[in-house]
C-alpha cells in the first residue's frame, strides 16, 4: 500500500461531499452497472459491500437484497452514505467502519455475496491476496470485484489510475488469488485495458 490506511481514510473523508460528482467517467459508471448486475441478490441474500464509499453499490442493491452491509475506512464517506440511505428510506442497508482484512461483519450473520468497486486497487498485490483470503473466510457464494486492473501492459503515458496513491494488479494476480481461496472466475468483464469486473463463485466450502 502506497499510503497508510489512515492517510487514505483522511483523503477520502476530505472529498466525501463532492465524491459522487467526481465519479462520472464512463468506465466507473460501467463498472457500477456490471457489479450490480452480477451481484444480483435475491430477497433472502445478505450482501457485504467493502470499500462502500458513499454507498453507490450498497444502495443500488438494497432494493433487491434482504440485507446490505456497507463497510469503509472513511468516516466522511460513511456519513454521506448514511445520509443518502436516510433520504431514500433504504432500510435494508446499514453502514459502518470496516476494511478488506477486517470487514467487521456482525457475528453470526451468514454472508451470501460480497461486492467491491474501485477500492481494492489501493492495496499492494500481497495485501490484495490477504484481502481475498479474508473475504473467502466469510464464505460467500459469490464475490464481485470491479476495479482498476491491468488486462495488458498499461500505457505509462495514459494511466487510468493515480500512480502516487494507487497500486493496481494484473487480472492474472487477482485470478490466482481467487483460485487459491477456493473460488473460480465465472465472468471477466473488460471495460478498459485498465478497468474491469471479475465475478468469482465458490468451488469449495470452508
Amino acid at each position: 500500500m502506497k499510503k497508510s490506511i489512515d492517510e487514505h481514510a483522511k483523503r477520502f473523508s476530505e472529498h466525501a461531499d463532492e465524491y459522487d460528482d467526481t465519479q462520472d467517467s464512463p468506465e466507473y459508471r460501467a463498472a457500477v452497472t456490471l457489479v450490480v448486475d452480477h451481484a444480483a441478490p435475491g430477497p433472502d441474500d445478505v450482501v457485504v459491500d467493502l470499500g462502500t464509499g458513499t454507498g453507490v453499490i450498497a444502495l443500488a442493491l438494497s432494493d433487491d437484497a434482504g440485507r446490505v452491509i456497507g463497510r469503509d475506512i472513511s468516516e466522511g464517506m460513511l456519513e454521506r452514505a448514511t445520509e443518502k440511505a436516510t433520504e431514500r428510506g433504504a432500510n435494508a442497508v446499514s453502514f459502518g467502519t470496516g476494511r478488506f482484512r477486517d470487514p467487521n461483519v456482525p457475528e453470526g450473520v451468514a454472508i451470501d455475496i460480497v461486492t467491491s468497486n474501485f477500492a481494492m486497487h489501493h492495496l499492494s498485490d500481497d495485501e490484495k491476496r490477504e484481502a481475498i483470503e479474508t473475504l473467502s473466510a466469510l464464505d460467500p457464494q459469490r464475490i464481485v470485484l470491479g476495479d482498476v486492473m491491468f488486462f495488458g501492459d498499461p500505457d505509462p503515458e495514459e494511466p487510468f489510475y493515480s500512480p502516487e496513491v494507487d497500486d493496481p494488479a494484473t487480472v492474472g494476480v487477482l485470478a490466482d488469488a481467487f483460485t487459491d481461496s477456493g473460488y473460480a472466475l465465472t465472468a471477466v468483464e473488460m471495460i478498459d485495458t485498465q478497468v474491469g469486473v471479475l465475478v468469482a463463485e465458490r468451488t469449495t466450502r470452508t
